[in-house]
């Protein structure tokens, strides 16, 4: 015997959203650094980088919700070159302070992957339930 199940044509299956290309993210990531850093300099924070680290740690979170995870790499260096070469002064030199650098870069890259599996498990949970839930619209 066959068994018809009615459902609502508008409850379709849903795509998982797609995560956006990498140069895309990389471009987004180098804009955003550029003005956020900006912005903290002029609100008076130049010479004193860990707001402009927990301003790109936040940029580079909200980067990973929509990258993939092969961006994380790359959207955390260009993260790090923007607050190493204008954050710190003297401004536009890029140096390495072996312990602070590494654990700046740890910390963005922290970010973005942390930001990426956020939105993989968020993304993951959500087609889970829409593929076991039955809905019956008669019950």
């Amino acid at each position: 015997m066959t068994k018809i199940e009615w459902v609502w044509l508008s409850r379709g299956v849903r795509a998982v959203p797609r995560p956006v290309a990498t140069p895309f993210v990389w471009f987004v990531a180098l804009a955003g650094a550029l003005l956020l850093v900006a912005i903290t300099n002029r609100l008076g924070e130049h010479g004193r980088p860990a707001v402009a680290l927990i301003a790109l740690s936040l940029l580079a979170a909200l980067l990973g919700l929509r990258a993939r995870f092969a961006a994380a790499p790359g959207t955390a260096v260009l993260c790090w070159l923007v607050l190493n070469g204008f954050a710190i002064p003297p401004a536009g030199q890029l140096t390495w302070a072996g312990h602070r650098d590494t654990t700046w870069l740890a910390c963005l890259l922290a970010a973005v992957v942390a930001g990426t599996t956020v939105a993989r498990v968020v993304n993951a949970r959500a087609a889970y339930r829409r593929v076991t839930q039955r809905h019956d619209p008669w019950a």
